[in-house]
């Protein structure tokens, strides 16, 4: 054999040389002397007769020197000569042991006050990052040279012009299967022509907006968050402010105002291809002409159909806005914090989109009563 390991008073000595196969033996004969030190007896793993000790054996090493300071047993590593003194100071066997204690198991009372814990420390945040946005604009009002008005049209751009197509797609396909399926329903009762006034008033008032706000969501609210998490990761934030840039005026009020702008024009052309997709299904279905539907459309469909479809909108596009960045700029962490980050931004915007629907939607039913 062409190592030892010996149990002597007040040490563990290895001799020879320490290589990566005779590791699981290595392990085995440490393992026995190790266990048979009581606790708060000092030991030192001595390595005076090892000629030759690779980077598994010191791992090894270190790794026992810390299970048994967990066990209350101070151990150090010692006798290393010079040609082995490299190795040793490259694994941290030279410096201070830290005791390795298992992870305990929680309980559901100890997880339920963690994950409060984590919702007031969001909330906590969420406010904060509030007054930063508020004082952030009245800095904007005051001086308009703080905010990053460059890149405003080509981030509506970016919100309004790249997603058209998927919003035209989404709501027609939307109008058509709403037409559709009330097609049996209308026709029984001989009110065909009424398909214009189902599909108009639902697209216009409630689900153009929605299904604009989610797409937006799932594009800009994520994209933002990923952005800004990615700056705030590389340190680009942390240099804005070296230079005396405020990043929450040059790099969240224009995105603010982009979403601002580009939802509610994306909410009107989804009311388009909205109504367009009810006439499809009218007329190939329902025997109902076109211009019958129109009519029909332009009698029932009143102003504050489509603008309180388009302040929902604008609503929308703020508090997405608002949560992408918000998440982006208290990223934590490297690549693996941007994911998180921007999956928590998707979660918590669908969340905001039909809470602040629900508001909105009480809150013009009692102003039109």
């Amino acid at each position: 054999m062409a190592w030892h390991v010996e149990h002597r008073a007040g040490a563990i000595a290895l001799a020879g040389e320490l290589g990566i196969g005779d590791a699981p033996a290595i392990w085995r004969q440490l393992s026995s002397q190790a266990g048979r030190l009581a606790a708060n007896e000092r030991v030192a793993i001595d390595l005076t007769a090892a000629t030759a000790v690779d980077g598994a054996i010191m791992a090894l090493l270190v790794d026992l020197r810390a299970s048994l300071a967990a066990r209350g047993v101070p151990a150090e590593i010692t006798g290393a000569s010079a040609r082995l003194r490299p190795i040793v100071e490259l694994y941290g066997g030279d410096r201070p042991s830290v005791a390795v204690h298992p992870a305990r198991r929680t309980g559901p009372i100890a997880r339920l006050g963690s994950g409060l814990g984590g919702v007031a420390t969001s909330v906590r945040r969420a406010i904060e990052f509030g007054g930063e946005l508020v004082a952030g604009a009245a800095a904007v009002v005051r001086r308009p040279s703080l905010g990053g008005w460059r890149d405003l049209a080509t981030l509506v751009a970016r919100a309004g012009t790249d997603g058209i197509l998927i919003v035209l797609v989404l709501d027609i396909l939307v109008g058509f299967v709403m037409a559709f399926q009330s097609t049996r329903q209308l026709a029984n009762y001989g009110a065909n022509v009424y398909v214009a006034d189902l599909v108009g008033i639902a697209m216009t008032r409630e689900l153009a907006p929605l299904i604009t706000a989610i797409i937006i969501s799932g594009r800009s609210g994520a994209g933002y968050a990923a952005e800004l998490g990615t700056m705030r990761v590389t340190e680009e934030i942390d240099a804005l402010r070296t230079l005396g840039i405020a990043p929450v005026p040059y790099l969240v009020i224009p995105r603010v105002l982009a979403l601002a702008i580009a939802a509610p024009i994306l909410a009107l052309l989804g009311d388009i291809a909205g109504v367009c997709g009810g006439l499809v299904v009218g007329a190939a279905s329902l025997d109902v002409r076109p211009h019958a539907y129109l009519d029909e459309l332009n009698r029932v469909l009143i102003a504050s159909d489509v603008w309180t479809g388009l302040v929902k909108s604008a609503v929308f596009g703020v508090a997405i806005a608002v949560i992408g960045c918000q998440q982006g700029l208290s990223t934590r962490g490297a690549a693996s914090g941007v994911g998180r980050s921007t999956t928590t931004t998707v979660v918590a915007c669908l969340f905001a989109i039909v809470a602040i629907d629900t508001a909105l939607t009480v809150l013009f039913r009692g102003i039109s009563a």
